[in-house]
């Protein structure tokens, strides 16, 4: 069984919600990019 990433899991529910990255980014109150370094599994520094 594959396990999948979180940034995966967070990109995988986002689209089945049929939502953008900015349109989640706006609900938890966070960047785009934000939502785009998760989903690339991108470390913030």
């Amino acid at each position: 069984m594959k396990r999948k990433t979180l940034g995966a899991t967070i990109a995988e529910l986002r689209k089945k919600q049929g939502m953008t990255q900015l349109e989640l980014a706006e609900k938890m109150c966070v960047t785009d990019k934000a939502v785009s370094k998760w989903e690339r599994g991108v470390s913030h520094s």
